[in-house]
């Protein structure tokens, strides 16, 4: 049986499903948005100062 002649859609390739809702660009995170990574590593380092101050 040729199930190519049975009607579903082929999807696109290398296209995602959906759009994402966190995409950049996006209203949840816009461009120019700073990085909140960039803001833990400083926690994590002032944290760590910190702590070796204490000893």
């Amino acid at each position: 049986m040729d199930y190519s002649k049975s009607g579903g859609v082929k999807q696109r390739r290398n296209t995602p499903r959906h759009s994402e809702h966190n995409q950049r660009g996006s209203e949840k995170t816009p461009y120019g948005a700073k990085n909140p990574k960039a803001e833990l590593l400083a926690r994590m380092k002032a944290a760590a100062k910190d702590k070796a101050d204490k000893k």
